[in-house]
């Protein structure tokens, strides 16, 4: 009996200590580097058409050569947050 219950207990804390979130992303979101849409503040323009909560990617090269692709999330306020960031390899055997 009072296996099941120190079971219990443990499984029940090992539930609640679980965050799992579908399509989370850092609340902060990631800091702009050269190329980002945000670097040198947010864009002047509100987005004013799209949904709240929308996303849409942007690619550019950074100052080092590599593409990159970051996907943007639209706040509430209008501004724009980086959501993710991805560095695609300089060799892409894929490509023709």
């Amino acid at each position: 009996m009072f296996q099941k219950i120190v079971a219990s207990v443990v499984t029940a804390m090992f539930v609640a200590s679980c965050t799992a979130v579908s399509g989370s992303y850092p609340s902060e979101g990631y800091a702009p580097i050269p190329g980002s849409i945000t670097y040198g503040g947010q864009p002047r323009t509100k987005i004013t058409k799209s949904p709240i909560g929308s996303s849409f990617p942007h690619t550019f090269t950074d100052q080092t050569g590599r593409e990159v692709e970051e996907i943007y999330i639209i706040q509430p306020d209008r501004t724009l947050l980086i959501a993710q960031r991805h560095y695609r390899p300089f060799l892409a055997w894929s490509r023709n």
